[in-house]
Protein backbone atom coordinates (compact mmCIF):
# COMPACT_ATOMS: atom_id res chain seq x y z
CA UNK A 1 0.00 0.00 0.00
CA UNK A 2 2.51 2.51 0.59
CA UNK A 3 5.25 3.07 -1.75
CA UNK A 4 7.62 5.57 -0.09
CA UNK A 5 9.92 6.18 -3.46
CA UNK A 6 13.86 6.98 -2.49
CA UNK A 7 15.82 9.46 -3.64
CA UNK A 8 19.30 9.20 -5.98
CA UNK A 9 21.65 9.40 -3.60
CA UNK A 10 23.80 12.94 -4.39
CA UNK A 11 26.72 12.10 -6.98
CA UNK A 12 30.08 12.72 -5.57
CA UNK A 13 31.15 16.28 -7.22
CA UNK A 14 28.32 17.66 -7.55
CA UNK A 15 26.61 20.85 -6.14
CA UNK A 16 23.22 22.13 -5.65
CA UNK A 17 21.70 25.14 -8.13
CA UNK A 18 20.09 28.05 -6.83
CA UNK A 19 16.84 26.56 -7.55
CA UNK A 20 17.46 23.59 -6.09
CA UNK A 21 18.63 25.83 -2.85
CA UNK A 22 15.02 27.54 -2.96
CA UNK A 23 13.01 24.82 -1.40
CA UNK A 24 12.38 24.68 1.90
CA UNK A 25 13.75 21.36 2.42
CA UNK A 26 16.88 21.87 0.68
CA UNK A 27 19.31 22.39 3.93
CA UNK A 28 18.36 19.21 5.37
CA UNK A 29 20.69 16.11 4.74
CA UNK A 30 21.64 12.97 6.77
CA UNK A 31 23.89 15.36 9.07
CA UNK A 32 22.40 17.66 11.81
CA UNK A 33 22.34 21.28 11.29
CA UNK A 34 22.32 23.82 13.87
CA UNK A 35 18.83 25.45 14.24
CA UNK A 36 20.79 28.96 14.74
CA UNK A 37 22.06 28.43 11.08
CA UNK A 38 20.36 31.09 8.66
CA UNK A 39 18.45 29.97 5.69
CA UNK A 40 18.95 30.06 2.75
CA UNK A 41 16.03 30.20 0.80
CA UNK A 42 13.56 32.95 0.83
CA UNK A 43 11.76 33.81 4.23
CA UNK A 44 9.08 31.23 4.95
CA UNK A 45 5.81 32.96 3.60
CA UNK A 46 7.65 34.87 0.29
CA UNK A 47 6.95 34.76 -3.13
CA UNK A 48 10.34 33.99 -4.46
CA UNK A 49 10.19 33.43 -8.25
CA UNK A 50 10.74 29.80 -8.30
CA UNK A 51 7.91 27.23 -9.03
CA UNK A 52 8.76 26.07 -5.53
CA UNK A 53 7.22 29.44 -3.90
CA UNK A 54 3.57 28.73 -4.55
CA UNK A 55 3.68 25.59 -3.39
CA UNK A 56 -0.06 25.97 -1.70
CA UNK A 57 -1.20 26.80 -4.89
CA UNK A 58 -1.75 23.64 -7.16
CA UNK A 59 -3.40 23.40 -10.76
CA UNK A 60 -5.62 20.79 -11.92
CA UNK A 61 -3.05 20.05 -14.70
CA UNK A 62 0.56 19.38 -12.70
CA UNK A 63 -0.88 19.69 -8.84
CA UNK A 64 2.83 18.08 -7.77
CA UNK A 65 5.87 19.50 -8.52
CA UNK A 66 9.07 18.10 -9.45
CA UNK A 67 10.03 16.76 -5.80
CA UNK A 68 7.70 13.79 -6.44
CA UNK A 69 10.03 12.67 -9.10
CA UNK A 70 13.54 10.83 -8.38
CA UNK A 71 15.61 13.35 -10.11
CA UNK A 72 15.68 16.80 -9.76
CA UNK A 73 16.10 19.11 -12.51
CA UNK A 74 18.19 22.15 -12.21
CA UNK A 75 19.62 24.80 -13.82
CA UNK A 76 22.64 23.14 -14.95
CA UNK A 77 21.43 19.59 -15.53
CA UNK A 78 20.09 16.67 -13.78
CA UNK A 79 21.11 16.47 -10.26
CA UNK A 80 20.14 14.71 -6.94
CA UNK A 81 19.27 15.17 -3.45
CA UNK A 82 20.07 13.02 -0.21
CA UNK A 83 17.44 10.60 0.91
CA UNK A 84 14.20 12.59 1.63
CA UNK A 85 13.73 10.34 5.08
CA UNK A 86 16.91 11.27 6.36
CA UNK A 87 15.70 15.24 5.76
CA UNK A 88 12.71 14.41 7.41
CA UNK A 89 14.47 13.06 10.18
CA UNK A 90 16.90 15.98 10.63
CA UNK A 91 13.49 17.93 10.01
CA UNK A 92 11.68 15.96 13.14
CA UNK A 93 14.69 15.87 15.50
CA UNK A 94 15.58 19.85 14.73
CA UNK A 95 11.59 20.47 15.79
CA UNK A 96 11.96 18.26 18.85
CA UNK A 97 15.11 19.97 20.00
CA UNK A 98 13.43 23.24 21.48
CA UNK A 99 16.21 24.33 23.70
CA UNK A 100 18.80 24.26 21.16
CA UNK A 101 15.92 26.12 18.40
CA UNK A 102 15.43 29.18 17.35
CA UNK A 103 12.41 30.95 15.91
CA UNK A 104 13.86 31.30 13.05
CA UNK A 105 14.99 27.54 12.98
CA UNK A 106 11.63 26.92 13.67
CA UNK A 107 10.12 28.48 11.14
CA UNK A 108 12.47 26.72 8.14
CA UNK A 109 12.18 23.30 9.82
CA UNK A 110 8.34 23.71 9.93
CA UNK A 111 8.46 24.73 6.09
CA UNK A 112 10.82 21.71 4.74
CA UNK A 113 8.93 19.12 7.50
CA UNK A 114 5.64 20.56 5.59
CA UNK A 115 7.12 20.52 2.21
CA UNK A 116 8.35 16.84 2.57
CA UNK A 117 5.10 15.60 4.37
CA UNK A 118 3.09 17.05 1.45
CA UNK A 119 5.52 15.37 -1.45
CA UNK A 120 6.18 12.16 0.43
CA UNK A 121 3.33 10.16 2.15
CA UNK A 122 5.52 9.35 5.56
CA UNK A 123 2.81 8.04 7.72
CA UNK A 124 5.26 5.27 9.63
CA UNK A 125 7.80 7.78 10.55
CA UNK A 126 5.66 10.39 11.40
CA UNK A 127 3.31 8.64 13.53
CA UNK A 128 6.47 7.71 15.32
CA UNK A 129 7.23 10.62 16.71
CA UNK A 130 3.69 12.10 16.54
CA UNK A 131 3.18 12.24 20.32
CA UNK A 132 5.90 14.67 20.56
CA UNK A 133 5.45 16.60 17.30
CA UNK A 134 1.67 17.59 18.16
CA UNK A 135 2.38 19.05 21.22
CA UNK A 136 5.86 21.18 19.92
CA UNK A 137 3.48 22.40 16.76
CA UNK A 138 0.97 23.62 19.27
CA UNK A 139 3.52 24.97 21.79
CA UNK A 140 4.43 27.54 18.33
CA UNK A 141 0.95 27.98 17.67
CA UNK A 142 -0.28 29.32 20.81
CA UNK A 143 3.86 31.08 21.49
CA UNK A 144 5.21 31.29 18.22
CA UNK A 145 7.14 34.21 18.41
CA UNK A 146 6.91 35.10 14.63
CA UNK A 147 3.87 34.96 12.07
CA UNK A 148 5.62 32.70 9.89
CA UNK A 149 6.58 30.59 13.19
CA UNK A 150 2.82 30.00 14.08
CA UNK A 151 1.65 29.97 10.31
CA UNK A 152 4.46 27.03 9.83
CA UNK A 153 3.09 25.10 12.79
CA UNK A 154 -0.58 25.10 11.81
CA UNK A 155 0.45 23.85 8.26
CA UNK A 156 2.71 21.42 9.79
CA UNK A 157 0.03 20.22 12.18
CA UNK A 158 -2.36 19.50 8.70
CA UNK A 159 0.01 17.54 7.28
CA UNK A 160 0.77 15.60 10.58
CA UNK A 161 -2.97 14.97 11.21
CA UNK A 162 -3.96 14.36 7.29
CA UNK A 163 -0.75 11.53 7.25
CA UNK A 164 -1.66 9.72 10.77
CA UNK A 165 -5.20 10.33 11.02
CA UNK A 166 -4.79 9.97 15.10
CA UNK A 167 -7.78 9.93 16.77
CA UNK A 168 -6.07 11.99 19.39
CA UNK A 169 -4.99 15.36 17.57
CA UNK A 170 -8.73 16.52 17.83
CA UNK A 171 -8.99 16.45 21.57
CA UNK A 172 -5.00 18.29 21.94
CA UNK A 173 -5.60 20.90 19.52
CA UNK A 174 -9.04 21.88 18.71
CA UNK A 175 -9.32 24.78 21.76
CA UNK A 176 -5.63 26.03 20.76
CA UNK A 177 -7.00 25.99 17.05
CA UNK A 178 -9.65 28.35 17.92
CA UNK A 179 -8.01 30.39 20.78
CA UNK A 180 -5.74 31.03 17.64
CA UNK A 181 -8.59 31.63 15.33
CA UNK A 182 -10.29 34.45 17.50
CA UNK A 183 -7.53 35.69 19.57
CA UNK A 184 -4.76 36.26 16.72
CA UNK A 185 -4.35 39.76 15.30
CA UNK A 186 -2.83 38.08 12.14
CA UNK A 187 -5.19 37.25 9.17
CA UNK A 188 -2.71 34.21 8.08
CA UNK A 189 -2.77 32.70 11.34
CA UNK A 190 -6.70 32.92 11.70
CA UNK A 191 -6.80 31.50 7.84
CA UNK A 192 -4.45 28.70 8.76
CA UNK A 193 -6.24 27.86 12.41
CA UNK A 194 -9.73 27.60 10.57
CA UNK A 195 -8.81 24.81 7.81
CA UNK A 196 -6.22 23.16 10.75
CA UNK A 197 -9.42 23.20 12.77
CA UNK A 198 -11.46 21.65 10.14
CA UNK A 199 -8.30 19.06 9.20
CA UNK A 200 -8.83 17.92 12.90
CA UNK A 201 -12.26 17.49 12.75
CA UNK A 202 -12.21 15.39 9.83
CA UNK A 203 -9.00 13.57 10.14
CA UNK A 204 -8.07 13.73 13.80
CA UNK A 205 -10.57 12.22 15.41
CA UNK A 206 -13.75 14.59 15.81
CA UNK A 207 -17.38 13.39 15.48
CA UNK A 208 -20.37 14.57 13.65
CA UNK A 209 -21.37 16.62 16.63
CA UNK A 210 -17.92 18.28 16.66
CA UNK A 211 -18.61 18.67 12.90
CA UNK A 212 -21.57 20.42 13.57
CA UNK A 213 -20.65 22.60 15.96
CA UNK A 214 -17.76 24.01 13.95
CA UNK A 215 -19.92 24.67 11.31
CA UNK A 216 -21.93 26.70 13.88
CA UNK A 217 -18.85 28.60 14.30
CA UNK A 218 -17.90 29.11 10.57
CA UNK A 219 -21.59 30.52 9.91
CA UNK A 220 -21.68 32.68 13.04
CA UNK A 221 -18.04 34.31 11.38
CA UNK A 222 -20.12 34.06 7.34
CA UNK A 223 -23.00 35.87 9.14
CA UNK A 224 -21.29 38.24 11.38
CA UNK A 225 -18.62 39.39 8.19
CA UNK A 226 -15.43 38.15 10.12
CA UNK A 227 -16.68 40.27 13.46
CA UNK A 228 -17.08 37.33 15.15
CA UNK A 229 -13.14 36.51 15.22
CA UNK A 230 -12.01 40.57 15.15
CA UNK A 231 -11.46 39.84 11.19
CA UNK A 232 -14.41 42.16 10.06
CA UNK A 233 -14.69 42.58 6.06
CA UNK A 234 -11.38 40.09 6.00
CA UNK A 235 -12.19 38.49 2.77
CA UNK A 236 -9.67 36.04 3.36
CA UNK A 237 -10.83 35.19 6.71
CA UNK A 238 -14.43 35.03 5.70
CA UNK A 239 -13.64 32.59 2.54
CA UNK A 240 -11.73 30.11 5.23
CA UNK A 241 -14.83 29.91 7.01
CA UNK A 242 -17.00 28.98 4.17
CA UNK A 243 -14.71 26.64 2.93
CA UNK A 244 -14.50 24.87 5.96
CA UNK A 245 -18.29 24.66 6.05
CA UNK A 246 -18.30 23.49 3.00
CA UNK A 247 -15.96 20.48 3.32
CA UNK A 248 -17.56 19.87 6.54
CA UNK A 249 -21.22 20.02 5.15
CA UNK A 250 -19.93 17.29 2.86
CA UNK A 251 -19.31 14.71 5.34
CA UNK A 252 -22.84 15.42 7.21
CA UNK A 253 -25.61 12.81 6.37
CA UNK A 254 -28.68 15.23 6.92
CA UNK A 255 -27.41 18.50 5.75
CA UNK A 256 -30.83 19.87 5.52
CA UNK A 257 -31.17 20.12 9.52
CA UNK A 258 -28.78 23.13 9.07
CA UNK A 259 -29.06 24.29 6.07
CA UNK A 260 -31.72 26.89 6.20
CA UNK A 261 -29.46 29.58 8.43
CA UNK A 262 -26.14 28.77 6.33
CA UNK A 263 -28.12 29.56 3.46
CA UNK A 264 -29.37 32.72 3.87
CA UNK A 265 -25.78 33.44 5.52
CA UNK A 266 -24.48 32.81 2.13
CA UNK A 267 -26.87 34.10 0.23
CA UNK A 268 -26.20 37.81 1.29
CA UNK A 269 -22.31 36.83 1.10
CA UNK A 270 -23.27 36.71 -2.81
CA UNK A 271 -23.37 40.73 -2.85
CA UNK A 272 -20.23 40.89 -1.40
CA UNK A 273 -17.22 42.31 -3.29
CA UNK A 274 -14.43 39.52 -2.93
CA UNK A 275 -14.88 37.16 -5.71
CA UNK A 276 -13.50 34.86 -3.15
CA UNK A 277 -16.43 35.34 -1.25
CA UNK A 278 -18.79 34.93 -3.55
CA UNK A 279 -17.38 32.06 -5.21
CA UNK A 280 -17.15 29.91 -2.12
CA UNK A 281 -20.48 31.03 -0.84
CA UNK A 282 -22.11 29.89 -4.26
CA UNK A 283 -20.08 26.55 -4.08
CA UNK A 284 -22.10 25.85 -0.65
CA UNK A 285 -25.42 26.91 -1.82
CA UNK A 286 -24.86 24.54 -4.39
CA UNK A 287 -23.90 22.01 -2.02
CA UNK A 288 -26.99 22.44 -0.04
CA UNK A 289 -29.52 22.27 -2.89
CA UNK A 290 -27.91 19.09 -4.43
CA UNK A 291 -27.78 17.76 -0.34
CA UNK A 292 -31.65 18.28 -0.32
CA UNK A 293 -32.44 16.71 -3.48
CA UNK A 294 -30.47 13.60 -2.66
CA UNK A 295 -32.76 13.66 0.97
CA UNK A 296 -36.03 13.93 -0.83
CA UNK A 297 -35.44 11.31 -3.17
CA UNK A 298 -34.22 8.99 -0.54
CA UNK A 299 -37.07 9.70 1.66
CA UNK A 300 -39.49 9.84 -0.79
CA UNK A 301 -38.51 6.85 -2.02
CA UNK A 302 -38.79 5.37 2.19
CA UNK A 303 -42.28 6.88 1.95
CA UNK A 304 -43.44 5.03 -1.07
CA UNK A 305 -41.99 1.59 -0.01
CA UNK A 306 -44.00 2.62 3.03
CA UNK A 307 -47.26 3.09 1.46
CA UNK A 308 -46.68 -0.22 -0.52
CA UNK A 309 -46.40 -2.13 2.19
CA UNK A 310 -49.33 -0.28 4.79
CA UNK A 311 -51.77 -0.86 0.99
CA UNK A 312 -50.65 -4.73 1.50
CA UNK A 313 -51.67 -4.87 4.81
CA UNK A 314 -54.97 -2.95 4.23
CA UNK A 315 -55.67 -5.18 1.52
CA UNK A 316 -54.89 -8.37 3.41
CA UNK A 317 -57.46 -6.97 6.27
CA UNK A 318 -59.96 -5.94 3.57
CA UNK A 319 -60.25 -2.68 3.83
CA UNK A 320 -59.51 0.43 1.56
CA UNK A 321 -56.50 2.11 2.08
CA UNK A 322 -56.44 5.57 0.64
CA UNK A 323 -52.29 5.82 0.97
CA UNK A 324 -50.70 9.80 1.70
CA UNK A 325 -49.14 11.95 -0.32
CA UNK A 326 -45.01 12.90 0.09
CA UNK A 327 -44.65 16.33 1.53
CA UNK A 328 -40.31 16.79 0.13
CA UNK A 329 -38.58 18.81 2.68
CA UNK A 330 -37.99 22.44 1.46
CA UNK A 331 -36.25 25.52 2.43
CA UNK A 332 -37.77 28.70 3.34
CA UNK A 333 -35.89 31.62 1.19
CA UNK A 334 -36.55 33.71 -1.93
CA UNK A 335 -36.20 31.77 -4.89
CA UNK A 336 -36.32 34.73 -7.23
CA UNK A 337 -34.06 36.98 -5.97
CA UNK A 338 -31.32 33.91 -5.57
CA UNK A 339 -31.51 33.37 -8.92
CA UNK A 340 -31.70 36.68 -10.56
CA UNK A 341 -28.43 37.33 -8.09
CA UNK A 342 -26.48 34.25 -9.46
CA UNK A 343 -27.83 35.19 -13.64
CA UNK A 344 -26.09 38.80 -12.49
CA UNK A 345 -22.64 37.05 -11.38
CA UNK A 346 -22.32 34.54 -14.20
CA UNK A 347 -22.43 37.48 -16.69
CA UNK A 348 -20.42 40.07 -14.35
CA UNK A 349 -18.75 42.73 -16.77
CA UNK A 350 -17.44 45.05 -13.98
CA UNK A 351 -14.41 46.55 -14.82
CA UNK A 352 -13.74 46.99 -11.10
CA UNK A 353 -12.92 42.96 -11.12
CA UNK A 354 -9.90 41.40 -12.45
CA UNK A 355 -10.32 39.46 -15.86
CA UNK A 356 -9.34 36.27 -13.87
CA UNK A 357 -11.91 36.50 -11.36
CA UNK A 358 -14.47 37.64 -13.78
CA UNK A 359 -13.53 34.63 -15.80
CA UNK A 360 -13.94 32.11 -11.95
CA UNK A 361 -17.49 34.03 -11.67
CA UNK A 362 -18.65 33.42 -14.95
CA UNK A 363 -17.82 30.00 -15.13
CA UNK A 364 -18.58 29.07 -11.35
CA UNK A 365 -21.96 30.30 -11.28
CA UNK A 366 -22.99 29.27 -14.89
CA UNK A 367 -22.33 25.75 -13.76
CA UNK A 368 -24.05 26.30 -10.45
CA UNK A 369 -27.21 28.01 -12.61
CA UNK A 370 -27.22 24.38 -14.54
CA UNK A 371 -27.19 22.80 -11.86
CA UNK A 372 -30.14 23.94 -10.35
CA UNK A 373 -32.15 23.55 -13.53
CA UNK A 374 -31.09 20.62 -14.22
CA UNK A 375 -30.43 18.48 -10.80
CA UNK A 376 -26.71 17.93 -12.07
CA UNK A 377 -23.07 18.52 -10.62
CA UNK A 378 -20.98 21.02 -11.85
CA UNK A 379 -19.56 21.39 -14.66
CA UNK A 380 -21.85 19.45 -16.79
CA UNK A 381 -22.28 19.84 -20.26
CA UNK A 382 -25.65 19.15 -22.44
CA UNK A 383 -23.67 19.57 -25.58
CA UNK A 384 -22.54 16.34 -26.93
CA UNK A 385 -23.08 14.71 -30.61
CA UNK A 386 -23.73 11.89 -32.52
CA UNK A 387 -21.24 8.83 -32.52
CA UNK A 388 -19.50 8.57 -35.64
CA UNK A 389 -16.83 5.89 -37.10
CA UNK A 390 -13.97 7.73 -36.32
CA UNK A 391 -14.63 7.71 -32.61
CA UNK A 392 -14.15 4.19 -32.94
CA UNK A 393 -11.20 3.81 -35.85
CA UNK A 394 -13.36 3.15 -38.45
CA UNK A 395 -15.39 0.45 -37.18
CA UNK A 396 -19.25 1.11 -38.28
CA UNK A 397 -21.73 2.79 -36.86
CA UNK A 398 -24.91 0.60 -37.04
CA UNK A 399 -28.56 3.82 -37.32
CA UNK A 400 -29.46 2.33 -34.20
CA UNK A 401 -26.12 3.47 -32.18
CA UNK A 402 -26.73 7.08 -33.86
CA UNK A 403 -28.21 8.63 -31.08
CA UNK A 404 -27.38 12.02 -29.58
CA UNK A 405 -25.17 11.48 -26.32
CA UNK A 406 -24.42 14.67 -24.22
CA UNK A 407 -20.52 15.15 -23.46
CA UNK A 408 -21.78 15.32 -19.41
CA UNK A 409 -19.27 16.07 -16.37
CA UNK A 410 -16.18 17.80 -18.00
CA UNK A 411 -14.54 18.97 -15.04
CA UNK A 412 -11.55 15.98 -14.10
CA UNK A 413 -8.79 15.06 -11.93
CA UNK A 414 -5.62 13.31 -13.01
CA UNK A 415 -3.04 11.47 -11.08
CA UNK A 416 0.36 10.30 -11.46
CA UNK A 417 0.04 7.09 -11.87
CA UNK A 418 -2.80 7.54 -14.79
CA UNK A 419 -5.67 7.53 -13.02
CA UNK A 420 -8.55 10.38 -13.28
CA UNK A 421 -11.45 11.13 -11.07
CA UNK A 422 -14.58 12.98 -13.10
CA UNK A 423 -15.96 15.46 -10.64
CA UNK A 424 -19.94 14.37 -10.64
CA UNK A 425 -20.95 16.20 -7.74
CA UNK A 426 -20.52 19.11 -5.37
CA UNK A 427 -19.76 17.66 -2.48
CA UNK A 428 -16.81 15.73 -4.58
CA UNK A 429 -15.85 19.32 -5.84
CA UNK A 430 -15.38 20.57 -2.62
CA UNK A 431 -13.57 17.82 -1.16
CA UNK A 432 -10.84 18.02 -3.89
CA UNK A 433 -10.65 21.55 -3.86
CA UNK A 434 -10.24 21.65 0.29
CA UNK A 435 -7.44 18.93 0.01
CA UNK A 436 -5.66 20.81 -3.35
CA UNK A 437 -5.17 23.55 -0.95
CA UNK A 438 -4.03 21.57 2.14
CA UNK A 439 -2.02 18.91 0.07
CA UNK A 440 -0.63 21.39 -2.29
CA UNK A 441 1.82 20.04 -4.77
CA UNK A 442 1.81 16.69 -3.04
CA UNK A 443 -2.07 16.50 -3.85
CA UNK A 444 -1.20 13.47 -6.09
CA UNK A 445 0.96 11.45 -3.95
CA UNK A 446 -1.45 11.14 -1.60
CA UNK A 447 -4.52 10.60 -3.48
CA UNK A 448 -1.95 7.33 -4.50
CA UNK A 449 -0.93 6.63 -1.39
CA UNK A 450 -3.16 7.94 1.22
CA UNK A 451 -6.01 5.81 2.29
CA UNK A 452 -8.06 8.78 3.91
CA UNK A 453 -7.12 11.35 0.64
CA UNK A 454 -8.47 8.07 -1.58
CA UNK A 455 -11.48 7.52 0.72
CA UNK A 456 -12.45 11.07 1.10
CA UNK A 457 -13.34 11.10 -2.75
CA UNK A 458 -14.55 7.79 -2.59
CA UNK A 459 -17.21 8.40 -0.34
CA UNK A 460 -18.23 12.14 -1.53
Amino acid sequence: MRDLRKKILLESGKTMSRKARSRPDSNFGSTTHSPNSSPTGSRHGSRAPSRYASEDEVSDDDPSDSLTNSVIASEDGDETISDWTDKLKDCINEILDRKRSSTQGRERYFAAYTHLARHHFADTMIEHQMHELVPAFLRSIRNGGTTEETVGALKALQMTTITTQSDSIYDQAFSILKTATEGSDEESVKVEALYTMAVATIFGGGAEVAAQELMDFAVEIVESDGNSVDAGDNGPVVTAALNIWGFLASHIDELEQQSEEALEAFTEQLDSSDADVQIAAGSNIALIFEALRAYNEQAEEDHDSKQEQLRVEAKQRGERYVPEPYNPFDLQYNQHQLVQKMTELAGQSSKTISRKDRRQLHATFNSILKSLELGKGPGYSEAGRIARESDRGGERVYAAEKVFTEFGYRNTVKGNDGRTLTIDSWSLSIRVDFLKRILGGGFTTHWSHNPAVAETFDTA
